[in-house]
């Protein structure tokens, strides 16, 4: 039973396509749960636990789909949906066995250009469109910025555009929050519809969650119209964020659905999570359930060493590497398409695997400052609870 089933009434909360086909999903973003009274609506929590939540909210607010929190198991005290939606007072550690932390594990600021553009890597411009999601996952990397009042306008995105423009090494663009598909359908139209005149770009990739959290924003006619008509121009993809099976609903399936009917591919970029997905038989049944619903699995992330994420959702790489291995064994060609990786400040590195207490990791993309980088192999130290790269010595083969 939903965590949600003694409280509500299901005609309105339950988590079945029938029920939220027709939705108006403006509206539905005005019932989201933002604070820890509408919470206890949903979950009875002691004293205690109030005023613990009531502190991580204030640093990292919380925002949660009626329709998300439907898909919890409310007899189940460790369920996964709930780690990733509702906050937990793990998230006041800043500091532990695991390591240091940081609020900028990706080196954003320092690839900073205005008007929202990051430049990291020559051929790739991303550009924060929005700051708003329609649910702040706990586990956010970018937990410093996501939830605050937003600026950014289609003002902002035209200067984007022209610096877009100016910089013909730039083949693809990355539009990214937040989650720009969170924006009105007409203000999406204003913004990314001058990046169809710049003929360096080879594709745009639209970065959103809302295929697993908030699903029916795709049941919008509009938008689906709009996407299917860029994507004619310019190739479209949407890299999206399935993290565990249980958010695999037919819900979320009609919405890749509809997306895929549009001609635009949809790829995973899952991220390895303690409690949520670290165990081999999740892993399996995630990654084929991507490739059932014609999901492409393309990145699963080693968890950065965010401030108040790492030491209660960080997985050693050791265990992390064994773990995504006995998976791939288990997996067809298509399912274990992925690629496991840190996205470092360095840049991204796939992680090859390991022999013995050495991990084997690639160079897959280098800072622009660093071009000769790129490709490299690199090999470090294993250790029992090392979690990132800056935690593993180097050694040699």
């Amino acid at each position: 039973m939903s965590l949600l089933a003694s409280k509500f009434d299901l005609d309105h909360v339950n988590p079945d396509f029938d029920d939220w086909y027709d939705i108006d999903w403006q509206q539905e973003l005005q019932h989201n749960i933002t604070s820890v009274a509408q919470l206890q609506n949903y979950h009875p929590l002691s004293i205690g636990e109030v005023a613990e939540l009531e502190e991580v909210v204030a640093a990292h607010p919380m925002n949660i789909p009626r329709y998300y929190l439907g898909l919890i198991d409310g007899e189940n005290p460790d369920d996964p949906i709930r780690k990733l939606a509702v906050p937990g007072a793990e998230e006041l550690i800043v500091a532990g066995e695991m390591g240091e932390t940081t609020k900028d594990p990706y080196g954003d600021d320092k690839h900073d250009k205005g008007n929202g553009i990051l430049h990291k890597y020559s051929y790739t411009a991303l550009v924060v469109a929005t700051e708003y999601c329609s649910m702040y996952c706990r586990h956010c990397f970018r937990k410093r910025m996501v939830g605050l009042p937003n600026e950014q306008t289609v003002t902002n995105f035209r200067n984007a555009a022209k610096y877009i423009a100016d910089h013909p090494e730039t083949s693809n663009v990355v539009v990214s929050g937040g989650d720009p598909f969170l924006l009105p359908t007409d203000v999406l139209k204003e913004m990314l519809t001058p990046l169809l005149e710049i003929p360096h770009l080879n594709f745009v990739r639209i970065g959103s969650r809302a295929p697993v959290v908030f699903p029916f924003r795709f049941f919008d006619r509009e938008l689906i119209d709009f996407l299917k008509e860029f994507n004619r121009k310019k190739t479209l993809f949407v890299p999206t964020h399935f993290n565990h099976p249980a958010e695999l609903t037919p819900v979320a399936e009609r919405a890749v659905l509809e997306l895929r009917e549009a001609g635009i591919s949809v790829n995973n970029q899952a991220v390895l999570l303690k409690g949520i997905n670290d165990d081999e038989q999740t892993l399996v049944d995630l990654m084929d359930g991507l490739v059932r619903i014609g999901v492409n699995p393309y990145y699963l992330y080693q968890c950065m060493p965010v401030a108040r994420v790492r030491h209660h959702f960080q997985v050693p790489l050791k265990a992390g590497v064994d773990m995504v291995d006995q998976a791939r064994r288990r997996l067809d060609g298509y399912a274990k398409r992925f690629k496991f990786i840190i996205g470092h400040d360095i840049g991204k590195l796939e992680i090859c695997g390991r022999i013995d207490d050495k991990l084997l990791l690639k160079q897959i993309h280098a800072r622009q400052e660093h071009p000769e980088e790129a490709s490299r192999m690199l090999v470090r130290k294993l250790t029992e609870e090392g979690g990132w790269l800056d935690d593993l010595g180097e050694v040699t083969l």
